[in-house]
Order: structure tokens, then sequence, then C-alpha cells
């Protein structure tokens, strides 16, 4: 990942960057491989956000159908 920092103004190229670092979900991992998680939490927690985007999905869809 790369970022340019014009004028000298580094608050602003960092920004850009925390901000690009989120996006691609690079926070999220770390906080994840802090801890050692086992196999099966895993699987529930993926299991869990899978049912959770799903239902978010048929709210949209509900919305938009009205």
């Amino acid at each position: 990942m790369r970022v340019e920092v014009r004028d000298n103004n580094v608050d602003q190229a960092l920004r850009v960057l925390k901000k690009k670092l989120q996006r691609e979900g690079v926070y999220r991992e770390m906080k994840l491989r802090k801890h050692f998680e086992k196999p099966s939490e895993k699987r529930a927690r993926e299991h869990a956000a899978a049912i959770s985007r799903a239902r978010k999905a048929d709210r949209k869809r509900a919305e938009r159908d009205k």
C-alpha cells in the first residue's frame, strides 16, 4: 500500500493511510490475530456473520419491493 505525502502534510497522508487500512480490513484482521481462536469458534463467528449479512440483504430487498 502506498500513500503520497503532498506539501509536507504528513497528517493528511496518515489519515489517508488509516482510511485505506480500515477499508481493506487490516485492523479487523489484526484484532482477530491478536489471540488464538479455536477453529470451532471461528466457524461459529463466520456462520453468525453470514446470517446477519443474509438478514440485512433480506431487509434491503423487502424495503426495495415496497
